[in-house]
């Protein structure tokens, strides 16, 4: 009963241009979300978050903010922000928004003045740097976009530090009016009442004073890869010792709100990502939780999976995770494993019900209730940097961004009264929320049936995790709290698996593709099973389909 509310959480992203538009203008806004918010908590989730909605020129589709204390006028005003604000909490709902702290716009008064002069109050409140003596940049840092990291400035004679777009210049943290303004930005928010921060690029907020090179990475193979960034080693460029500092600078600043909390999001190699999240998390003074992308990538088998979640409770005892398996940055989940699957609703139900069992707190993104697939975009309709700039061999981060199907028919389904800005296309138009919420069977049911499921079942929000040892492609973990368990069973491949079971058993809850005869536990393609642990798994016999 003590629990924070934020510690086995499910948190409902919005991605708010795709969401719901009111005004016909084809970019979703804070009236649209309002409009929708019921929908929201019908789904049965704890909170949302929002991807930013600040002033922005919209280089990166609002992660390039220009005023971290208004809203963009394509998604309305602060006052409909107070009543989207007042509307989630009276319909149950927490309200977490989007903190880009790492880097602002280039259009931000505070990067117009300290571009002006070498002399100005915020002169150093970015990364400057003078060249070296041939005119090169100081070092080989890269940008996560392409190309490198630093970008020239005439007026100053020196490059400044993006590691995104040159639109996006970095802060310089080291420098102590920074991070109060950036502090003071945050309890602007809290002030109004939000009730957490999602934390973009939480590791990128240092750089090593001393510029140092980043080594190369190690690759498998020869040919280089698709982004020169894939090719170093940032050991230098972020994750820096000094962030933990800050860190806990942030956390005392929440301390002072009740009930508030805090997601990182950490972008580092495979080998780090872990790690990071849990020194980030690990204790009362850091972040509340942190997520990195280990499960939003191409891995999908039961040893990665169990790896993730034992490495980060190894390392950090008191730290807290906050997994996910789709989001705005990456290939739509169904899409991403659709090899694993030879039905995609199969497939969107197993990985909800394996997301939503793991121990820790829990990110939707929008549309993953619907088991939207990856929208396929040709090179005329993209609107994201990287992928205009990598096209083909890597088309970006729009397919995953594409507007919600509200209602079925033609397009623009429910989404707006105008064009959209990006297409809705059939795959989705048929997966419509309305089509939906008149089948019992569908996805968006079973979600709503699962989210239940967890409230009813507190061992999934907080208990403690222990795996079984099992071959791929089984996966099976018990889900403990006060003496009650939950077993949970995960047949991640399309060929059908038997299990031996050691006395009587019984499904629990929701299921797929599972059926008990006596001891035997057999689950079909993409199969799995919650059952009541009177029983212990003694033996296991794999036995194919076909």
């Amino acid at each position: 009963m003590n629990r924070p509310w934020w510690r086995g959480s499910v948190i409902y992203q919005i991605y708010p241009r795709s969401f719901r538009d009111a005004n016909g203008d084809g970019i979703g806004d804070l009236p649209g979300i309002l409009e929708r918010l019921d929908y929201v908590a019908s789904l049965g989730v704890d909170a949302i978050w929002l991807s930013p909605i600040f002033p922005s020129p919209m280089a990166d589709m609002g992660y390039d903010v220009s005023d971290y204390t208004g809203i963009d006028p394509l998604f309305g005003t602060l006052a409909d922000f107070d009543a989207l604000l007042k509307r989630a909490h009276e319909v149950g709902l927490k309200v977490m928004i989007d903190q880009v702290l790492s880097h602002t716009s280039d259009q931000h008064a505070w990067f117009q003045e300290s571009k002006s002069s070498l002399t100005n109050p915020k002169a150093d409140w970015y990364v400057w740097v003078d060249p070296q003596p041939d005119g090169s940049p100081p070092n080989n840092w890269v940008s996560v976009f392409g190309g490198s990291a630093w970008e020239w400035n005439a007026t100053r004679r020196q490059y400044y530090l993006h590691n995104f777009l040159k639109e996006q210049p970095d802060l310089n943290f080291h420098h102590p009016e920074v991070q109060e303004a950036l502090l003071g930005t945050m309890r602007f928010w809290l002030e109004r009442g939000v009730d957490g921060f999602r934390f973009d690029t939480v590791n990128f907020y240092f750089h090593d004073r001393e510029l140092k090179n980043n080594p190369p990475a190690t690759r498998s193979e020869d040919r280089p890869s698709v982004n020169p960034y894939d090719m170093q080693e940032h050991l230098y460029s972020k994750t820096q010792p000094e962030n933990l500092a800050f860190l806990e600078r942030m956390r005392a600043l929440l301390n002072e709100f009740p009930d508030r909390t805090t997601v990182g999001e950490v972008g580092e190699s495979h080998e780090r990502s872990i790690p990071v999240m849990a020194e980030y998390t690990d204790g009362e003074d850091r972040l509340h939780m942190a997520y990195s992308f280990e499960m939003l990538q191409e891995h999908f088998s039961a040893q990665h999976f169990r790896r993730c979640v034992e490495q980060f409770f190894e390392i950090a005892h008191d730290g807290w995770p906050c997994w996910s398996f789709s989001n705005h940055d990456v290939i739509r989940h169904v899409t991403r494993w659709a090899r694993h699957a030879s039905q995609r609703p199969q497939l969107a139900r197993q990985a909800a019900a394996l997301l939503l069992s793991l121990k820790g707190s829990v990110c939707l993104y929008q549309g993953e209730e619907l088991g939207l697939p990856e929208t396929e975009l040709a090179f005329e309709e993209l609107t994201d940097p990287p992928g205009i700039h990598f096209w083909p061999d890597y088309k970006g981060r729009d397919g995953c961004r594409t507007p919600i199907p509200w209602t079925t028919g033609e397009a623009p389904n429910g989404f707006t009264s105008g064009t959209p800005w990006l297409p809705i296309k059939p795959p989705h138009t048929a997966l419509s929320v309305e089509a939906q919420e008149a089948d019992r069977n569908s996805t968006l049911q079973f979600y709503r049936t699962l989210l239940q499921f967890r409230k009813a079942h507190p061992e999934l929000r907080s208990g403690e995790i222990r795996f079984f040892d099992l071959e791929e492609p089984l996966l099976a973990f018990t889900r403990t709290l006060d003496n009650h368990s939950l077993v949970a069973l995960f047949n991640l491949s399309s060929e059908t698996q038997t299990v031996s079971l050691a006395g009587e058993c019984a499904l629990e809850g929701p299921s797929q593709n599972a059926l008990v005869h006596e001891e035997i536990l057999t689950l079909g393609p993409n199969g799995f099973a919650f059952m009541l642990p009177v029983w212990g798994i003694t033996a296991i016999q794999q036995q194919s389909n076909r």
